[in-house]
C-alpha cells in the first residue's frame, strides 16, 4: 500500500485530503467496489450528471492497490475534480479533514446514485404510526431520493425525541447522517472514553426560554425535552471528535479520548435493544498541531493483512496496535461487526 503525493506536491498544506483519502482507500468495501470496478455500473451518464469525480477517486484506488512501485501515488486528476465539485479546495490552503470527507462523500453519492429521476417531494404524514414502522418509512422516503453504494455504507438514522413538558405529548423525528459529531466531555482529569462522548451527544437536553418549541397538542411554546438516539446503525461508521471552537476555530481540544479498537458495544444508544450495533476500529484520522499550523496523518489497519499503517505524506510506515490510541484522533472509521460473529 503507497502513501499519496509525490514530491511535487507541498505535502503540509495539503494533508487533510492525503489523510481522508487513505482512511477511505482502507475502506473494505468501497475498495473492493473500485477495485472491481463495480463502480461503472451505478454511474449516472445522464447529461446532467459529471461522473468525473467517481472515476478518478475508483482510478486512484486502483493505482494504489494494484501497482507494483514504491513511489508515491500523485493523485492530481482527482485534486483537479474535487475542485471542480468543491471550489473551496481550490489552492493549497489547510482545510477540515471531516468538512472535506463530507464533501467528497456527498459528490461520489451524487455520481453513482441508483436513482436518476428523483421523485417530486410530497408531504405526507406518518405521524400516527408507530415509531419503529414510522422510522422504516421514512428511511423509505429517504431511499427514493438517494441511494448508492455510498449510501449503503456510510448512512444511518437518527431519531429525535421532544416531550412536552407541560402535556406529556412526545413527537419524533427520523434523520438521516452520515457521520456523527461527538462533544467532548469535560472531566476533572486528561482523559475520557469515547462512551462518555457518545452519552453526552445522546443526554437529554432541556428546551427552555427562546429555544422553547411549539407543543404539537398545546398549540404553544413549551418547555421540552429533546432526546437522540440512533434508529438504523451504518455499516461503516464515522465518528468525528470536535475538537475545534464551532465559532471561530481558533482553539482546540486536545483531551486524550480513549476509544475501543475491538468490540464497541453502542446498543446503549440504539432505539431498540435488539439492533447490532458492534463495531471495531479500522482507521483514524489524526491531527497534530494547533489551529494555526496544525498537519493531518492517518492510521489504517489494512484489509488484506489486519496489519496498521502510519500514513505521513509520502511516508508509510508499519505501526503497532497499541500506537494507534492517541490525544491527536479527530475522526474515526468504525466497521459493524459481522452478526455471524456475534
Amino acid at each position: 500500500v503507497k502513501a499519496l503525493f509525490g514530491h511535487w506536491w507541498c505535502c503540509s498544506l495539503q494533508c487533510f485530503m492525503n489523510s481522508i483519502l487513505q482512511c477511505l482507500s482502507n475502506t473494505q468495501s468501497l475498495r473492493d467496489y473500485c477495485l472491481h470496478n463495480s463502480h461503472r455500473r451505478d454511474l449516472n451518464n445522464n447529461s446532467r450528471t459529471n461522473t468525473a469525480l467517481m472515476e478518478e477517486f475508483a482510478k486512484l484506488i486502483q493505482t494504489m492497490w494494484t501497482s507494483s512501485s514504491s513511489e508515491a501515488v500523485s493523485p492530481s486528476e482527482f485534486k483537479t475534480q474535487i475542485q471542480r465539485f468543491a471550489p473551496r479546495f481550490v489552492g493549497y490552503n489547510q482545510q477540515d479533514a471531516q468538512e472535506f470527507l463530507r464533501f467528497l462523500l456527498d459528490g461520489l453519492h451524487n455520481e453513482v446514485n441508483r436513482v436518476t429521476v428523483r421523485p417530486r417531494g410530497t408531504v405526507e404524514d406518518f405521524d400516527h404510526l408507530q415509531d419503529e414502522e414510522k422510522g422504516k418509512k421514512m428511511w423509505s422516503k429517504y431511499l427514493e431520493r438517494e441511494d448508492s453504494k455510498i449510501v449503503d455504507l456510510f448512512v444511518g438514522q437518527l431519531k429525535s425525541s421532544l416531550t412536552c413538558s407541560h402535556c406529556g405529548f412526545r413527537s419524533t423525528v427520523f434523520d438521516p447522517f452520515w457521520d456523527l459529531s461527538l462533544p467532548i466531555a469535560k472531566k476533572g482529569y486528561g482523559e475520557v472514553s469515547l462512551m462518555d462522548c457518545m452519552r453526552l451527544f445522546t443526554k437529554e437536553d432541556i428546551l427552555d426560554g427562546d429555544e422553547k418549541p411549539t407543543c404539537y397538542r398545546c398549540k404553544a411554546r413549551r418547555r421540552c425535552t429533546k432526546k437522540f438516539t440512533v434508529q438504523k446503525f451504518p455499516k461503516i461508521l464515522v465518528l468525528h471528535l470536535k475538537r475545534f471552537s464551532e465559532a471561530r476555530r481558533t482553539s482546540k481540544l486536545s483531551t486524550f479520548v480513549h476509544f475501543p479498537m475491538k468490540d464497541l458495544d453502542l446498543r446503549e444508544f440504539a432505539s431498540d435493544n435488539s439492533t447490532n450495533a458492534v463495531y471495531n476500529l479500522y482507521a483514524v484520522s489524526n491531527h497534530s498541531g494547533t489551529t494555526m499550523g496544525g498537519h493531518y496523518t492517518a492510521y489504517c489497519r489494512n484489509p488484506s493483512s489486519g496489519e496498521w499503517y502510519t500514513f505521513n505524506d509520502s511516508r508509510v510506515t508499519p505501526m503497532s496496535s497499541s500506537q494507534v490510541r492517541s490525544s491527536d484522533a479527530y475522526v474515526l472509521f468504525y466497521e459493524l461487526a459481522s452478526s455471524l460473529r456475534m
